[in-house]
């Protein structure tokens, strides 16, 4: 293990720091809480996640509707509203070697089916005093709440969540199953991390590394750079749904493409450094008019807000009528009050009914092109 010093102020000495044992695994437990920039371990700055703690100890069912039957160390978000659930150990546990995977499992396996997102959203907004501020701080750009909160159902229901094994040392035999699992799972992620820590007279540092993070799985779950833009097309948006979706929903996919090109629309190709989306455009009198949006993490987006911009659809009625056709379609439940956001659906829920999708999608375009009119009636705006 290399030596670490510290230097001090003056800069005419050095402080031999020694590593200090955690007393208790809820110190280490605290530390995370306090400190979320830990979890990124050694991570390169441009690849590092930004966290916030949704809660400790956060319950979680078997069973629809059932009573919480395990209760997580920490659960986390990301920037990209990726659920993160970290389990934390010492490593004189010996649960740490093979009983914790199975736990681990347990949590990701039962969690993208039966957590309700309404409550780990009550549980976030009851942290955080300003739940709009710590959305906009933690995603660094104006996205709305709602919107964030989308996007987390939307990484649940596609299984995109990231697991995390924390302890003070990670053994051998944890770091060779966590490269397995993490090179084997198309959406999730998973990961071990070593947080030591060092003490000397009054300092004290720690020192935060991902273990069992290897070379192919990080670029299988990468799409480069977090801060550099791309230009996403056909081939590299397929390419990166198909990582992390079945085969069933990326055919789903190809289907609102080709009917998209069944009807003469002009594809706009999204430009994210990490998430890829495409949408179908109809242009009438120079001015275009959105459908749906597809993205690269397993979502379908409805964009109402562009939709009431101009148009016959600026009509709030019109607008009230796509949603209603929208929510007969089973799995589909949008709020009324979501008429002036960008809600999302799973495209998982869109694959099990994907004729009455574009059925729906062939009316608007009926109605952009007519002017809203229907039996021959314009609608009025």
């Amino acid at each position: 293990m290399p030596a670490i010093y510290v230097m001090s102020e003056q800069g005419t000495s050095l402080v031999e720091m020694t590593e200090l044992p955690y007393e208790l695994e809820d110190v280490l437990q605290a530390l995370l809480q306090d400190y979320p920039d830990l979890l990124s371990g050694d991570s390169s700055k441009a690849d590092r996640h930004r966290y916030l703690l949704i809660g400790r100890e956060v319950g979680l069912a078997s069973e629809h509707q059932g009573a919480e039957r395990w209760s997580i160390d920490h659960l986390f978000v990301d920037e990209d509203g990726v659920p993160t659930i970290v389990e934390v150990k010492r490593s004189t546990d010996t649960r740490i070697r093979r009983e914790v995977v199975g736990q681990m499992l347990d949590y990701a396996a039962n969690a993208v089916i039966y957590w309700p997102v309404e409550r780990l959203r009550q549980r976030f907004e009851d942290r955080f005093g300003d739940p709009a501020q710590a959305v906009a701080e933690l995603t660094a750009q104006d996205m709305d709440v709602d919107e964030f909160w989308d996007r987390v159902k939307t990484n649940l229901h596609a299984g995109k969540v990231r697991l995390i094994f924390v302890a003070d040392l990670v053994p051998l035999e944890l770091q060779r199953i966590v490269e397995f699992l993490n090179s084997q799972c198309r959406s999730a992620e998973v990961l071990a991390l070593e947080v030591k820590r060092y003490a000397g007279e009054s300092f004290q540092a720690l020192v935060s590394r991902t273990v069992g993070e290897t070379a192919a799985a990080a670029e299988t779950k990468s799409t480069g750079p977090r801060s550099e833009k791309r230009q996403w097309d056909e081939d590299s948006f397929f390419e990166a749904l198909a990582e992390k979706v079945p085969d069933s929903v990326v055919a789903a996919g190809r289907q609102l493409l080709d009917w998209a090109n069944s009807r003469d629309l002009r594809l706009w190709w999204g430009h994210g450094a990490k998430e890829g989306s495409f949408m179908p455009m109809l242009d009438v009198n120079d001015l275009p008019h959105w459908t749906f949006a597809v993205y690269t993490y397993g979502a379908v987006e409805i964009p109402f807000i562009q939709m009431a911009k101009w148009g016959p659809f600026a009509n709030l009625d019109l607008r009230r009528e796509l949603l209603r056709r929208l929510n007969q379609i089973p799995g589909i439940d949008i709020p009324v009050e979501r008429l002036t956001k960008r809600p999302s659906v799973p495209l998982g829920i869109v694959a099990g009914a994907t004729p009455s999708f574009l059925n729906v999608f062939d009316w608007y375009l009926d109605m952009t092109r007519t002017g809203g009119a229907q039996d021959g009636e314009p609608t009025t705006a």
